[in-house]
């Protein structure tokens, strides 16, 4: 409601690569590269926080075991800032280690009567450490059960020591070019944690037992497989 009673809109823009940065014992460091897309100066505070997840949700908390350096940055228009990352702890001996880098927008003071919307833009990277004893991987345990005539409940449990992260999820009925059922989501399932997604059938043509094929689109691949729907 307040945008479309808003005269006026002030968005900053800035462009941040690389959008995801993978840390171990043997590299420690990255860089982000920001740049100032808009027209203004724009003002970027920088922090990280440990990432955690309980029950699906995510669980996050100020750390100081990642170093930001500038932890806050003036970007003129059209004009880059190197954003440096540290790991101030070892990595762990098993399992990845997850934390979120947050870039925000400091919107500057409004004009003297200035009466519209501004609107700051706050970007999340990922932040993956790998573990001492090797490359971690996920493990993926898939679990799908028919809740109603047109409802499909597909759980998801992570038992490797990496994360995985779901864009696309499609189910079909064996031997059907269509998915009977999907859903475009954009969701990380982190070591030891479970995720769930409710599909809307399209056509309720499926009992309890019958087996259905599973095509998901992962950060690490492709996953196609055949399930069966738990009675």
């Amino acid at each position: 409601m307040a945008c479309a009673f808003a005269s006026h809109t002030h968005a900053g823009s800035f462009d941040v690569n690389p959008i995801r940065i993978d840390l171990s014992g043997s590299a420690r460091n990255a860089a982000l590269t920001l740049k100032n897309t808009g027209s203004e100066p724009v003002v970027v505070q920088i922090n990280a926080m440990s990432w955690a997840q309980q029950e699906g949700k995510d669980i996050l908390n100020p750390t100081d075991e990642i170093l930001v350096s500038p932890p806050i940055a003036t970007i003129q228009p059209e004009r880059e800032q190197i954003i440096r990352v540290g790991l101030r702890r070892a990595p762990d001996t098993q399992k990845e280690i997850s934390y979120r880098l947050f870039l925000q927008e400091v919107p500057p003071p409004p004009a003297p009567g200035f009466q519209g919307l501004q609107v700051a833009l706050r970007i999340g990277i990922p932040i993956f450490v790998q573990p001492r004893q090797g490359p971690a991987k996920a493990t993926l345990v898939w679990d799908a059960q028919l809740r109603t005539a047109d409802v499909i409940n597909l759980k998801l449990r992570n038992d490797g020591t990496g994360h995985i992260q779901v864009s696309d999820v499609e189910l079909y009925l064996r031997d059907e070019k269509e998915p009977i059922a999907a859903q475009s989501s954009l969701a990380y399932v982190l070591p030891g944690q479970s995720r769930e997604w409710d599909l809307k059938l399209r056509h309720p043509r499926v009992t309890k037992n019958d087996r259905v094929r599973l095509k998901v689109s992962t950060d690490a691949g492709t996953v196609d497989v055949d399930i069966s729907l738990a009675p």
